[in-house]
């Protein structure tokens, strides 16, 4: 991606890290750990897949900038955050790219086990 300028990597790829703290934890963490594994994924792209990428994250880290702030000044109102695919932006996916859709959503919909345990003093049946 050094055609794109490294120091423009490193400003959005921070700019994305930065929104995300302000994120539910279990959303920043999914979020960081995505976003850190796709951008060392996409490292050594051409050109046309580097500007691509750059613009498709930008899109995400406006998007996602919006959201927290909103939250942020309204924080008695429920958070909204993310956005749906349209049908015409899913065709333009590769297979591989169908694949880490699917796994990202797996990951995002798991069940939150964290005070289901069994050992919990506070989860009386």
């Amino acid at each position: 991606m050094a055609s794109v300028g490294i120091w423009r990597v490193c400003a959005l790829y921070k700019r994305i890290l930065l929104a995300h703290r302000l994120l539910p934890a279990e959303l920043r963490a999914l979020g960081d750990r995505y976003v850190r594994e796709e951008f060392r994924r996409n490292r050594a792209v051409g050109a046309q897949e580097a500007n691509r990428f750059i613009k498709e994250w930008e899109a995400y880290a406006d998007i996602l900038q919006a959201q927290v702030m909103e939250g942020v000044m309204h924080p008695m109102q429920k958070a909204h955050y993310g956005a749906d695919l349209t049908e015409n932006k899913l065709k333009d996916f590769s297979g591989e790219q169908i694949g880490q859709l699917y796994e990202l959503m797996q990951e995002a919909t798991k069940p939150n086990d964290l005070f289901n345990h069994e050992d919990d003093p506070y989860n009386k049946k």
